[in-house]
């Protein structure tokens, strides 16, 4: 019996010893960063290439929204490429939701261009307002705060950087196109939300085309082919009765009616997709159109 006591006691003591870890990704930083600007504490998530510790070269840059979910998404995607498919390298910066906003608080601040004027938001924080209409800021917080810390911390090739949203992401990558389109040289827009506000940004594209003839980007836009309505199901620009699909065919051909100076679109409807499994096809083919094969 005595024997049985002390083996039980053993095997409690190495369980509680063998605890657990949690897991970490593998030549991956995390980066505490005040905004000056917006007055809000973020994070940068960084992973680095394979090859970053035995080369000299300055590396491309993928800014990707929604880090929380995209961030290891990307890495993992664009470190097979690299490795299995010819792909350039490139350094993968997650872009954080704010410290202390849910996910949904923040993203619907920082990444929709205007205040919806019509449909009714219930705020997930409670004794905070729904707040919107914050983009604009945040795509300077993006140029003056986070462009000169990754440029002075890693080998980054600034003159080659490409941003990356989906869904609400996709709606602070227009804005940053329609306003400051030199911010990145190649956009990777997934399912952009142009219901948002009435279709806002079908408005700005159209003040943008009477400002100027110029867009200096690349842009790539995908779809899920389930984004849509079914037959005879009403159309409009409200999130209930939005046909994305639609919607990001009639935006894209408009920039194309255009003939801006220095810009190429590409489409992409990927059939079977819905909202929620689009992504990593999206991120895919957008990076494939960007960097291709490798240098």
């Amino acid at each position: 019996m005595k024997r049985l006591i002390l083996a039980s006691a053993f095997f409690l003591c190495l369980g509680a010893a063998a605890a657990p870890l949690p897991y970490q990704l593998d030549g991956t930083e995390v980066r505490d960063i005040h905004s000056a600007s917006l007055k809000r504490d973020y994070q940068l998530l960084v992973a680095l290439p394979e090859s970053y510790g035995s080369s000299q070269r300055r590396y491309p840059v993928l800014f990707v929204t929604d880090a929380n979910y995209a961030f290891p998404l990307a890495r993992a995607i664009a470190s097979r490429l690299a490795r299995h498919a010819g792909m350039e390298e490139a350094i993968v910066v997650g872009l954080s939701y704010a410290k202390g906003d849910t996910p949904g608080y923040s993203r619907r601040r920082d990444y929709t261009p205007s205040t919806p004027r019509s449909q009714a938001y219930v705020s997930d924080m409670p004794g905070r307002a729904p707040a919107f209409g914050e983009a604009g800021a945040y795509g300077r917080f993006i140029a003056s705060e986070v462009f000169p810390l990754i440029a002075a911390q890693y080998r980054a090739d600034m003159r080659r950087k490409a941003f990356v949203g989906h869904s609400y992401g996709s709606l602070l990558g227009l804005e940053i196109l329609l306003t400051k389109p030199a911010t990145f040289e190649h956009y990777i827009l997934g399912s952009p939300s142009l219901w948002f506000d009435r279709g806002v940004l079908f408005a700005r594209e159209q003040a943008y085309a009477k400002a100027g003839r110029e867009l200096p980007a690349s842009v790539y836009f995908g779809i899920g082919g389930r984004e849509t309505l079914a037959p005879g199901e009403r159309r409009s620009r409200s999130e209930e009765e939005a046909d994305m699909v639609a919607d990001l065919k009639e935006f894209d051909a408009a920039l194309k009616s255009r003939r801006y100076c220095g810009l190429r679109t590409q489409l992409e409807v990927f059939p079977g997709e819905d909202h929620a499994s689009v992504f990593p096809l999206v991120f895919t083919h957008g990076l494939r159109a960007w960097l291709g094969k490798a240098r």
